[in-house]
């Protein structure tokens, strides 16, 4: 079951991007998707305030990164001379006749093994069987009832995955309402979907549509 955050994490993870924390590292603190996090902090900050603190974050984590490696350099740099200090004072140089085998190498004996050169399997999506959604979700339809469909390319945090998988045909659903309407536009409106065992019932239709993923807050479903 996807996780669902408390309104307390949701706090935290608003605050701690404010503090500059990046995505990754919220993900791993709070055992949640890159995904989940993004949705939420979109959801509450805006796309707009979104898009600048992550620009700015990155830029800080950048310049922190160089730091780090920086000082790290001229701790190297301190431990060499400290040794080539020591090494002068002990009298230690030793002579071009001396031979000093290198310990350090080691070598390994040819791998035997096949290697599978098929393409990457797309494994980011979970089944529309093994995933338990909220009794009630949300959908953005056009005036005539029609299925908002886009392609899951269109989907900017799903743009890892395979070209194959990206041309995939998708339909988005919402746990929240009120995120709902806010992507809803004035051609478009929001229904609601009370059993959402009907997206289980309905799987051979959607295919036979062409559309085989259900984008969720939490996850990419399979049908």
């Amino acid at each position: 079951m996807a996780k669902r955050l408390s309104e307390k994490q949701k706090k935290e993870i608003i605050q701690s991007f404010k503090d500059a924390k990046t995505i990754d590292f919220l993900s791993k603190k709070f055992n949640c998707t890159k995904l989940t996090i993004i949705r939420n902090l979109k959801a509450n900050l805006g796309e707009e305030i979104y898009k600048r603190l992550l620009k700015s974050n990155n830029k800080l984590n950048k310049k922190d990164i160089l730091h780090e490696n920086k000082n790290k350099k001229d701790l190297e740099s301190t431990n060499l001379k400290e040794d080539l200090s020591e090494e002068k004072f002990f009298n230690l140089t030793p002579d071009e006749n001396d031979f000093y085998p290198d310990l350090s190498f080691l070598e390994i004996s040819p791998v035997n093994i096949e290697i599978d050169n098929t393409s990457r399997k797309e494994l980011s999506s979970i089944s529309i069987t093994d995933i338990d959604l909220p009794k009630i979700v949300y959908m953005i339809v056009d005036k005539k009832i029609e299925l908002e469909i886009k392609l899951l390319k269109d989907f900017p945090e799903w743009k890892f995955l395979p070209v194959d998988d990206l041309n995939r045909k998708t339909i988005e659903i919402y746990f929240d309402l009120k995120i709902a309407k806010r992507f809803c536009n004035k051609d478009q409106k929001v229904i609601k979907v009370p059993n959402t065992n009907i997206f289980k019932i309905a799987a051979p239709i959607l295919l036979s549509k062409g559309i085989s993923r259900i984008v969720s807050p939490n996850a990419l479903i399979a049908l």
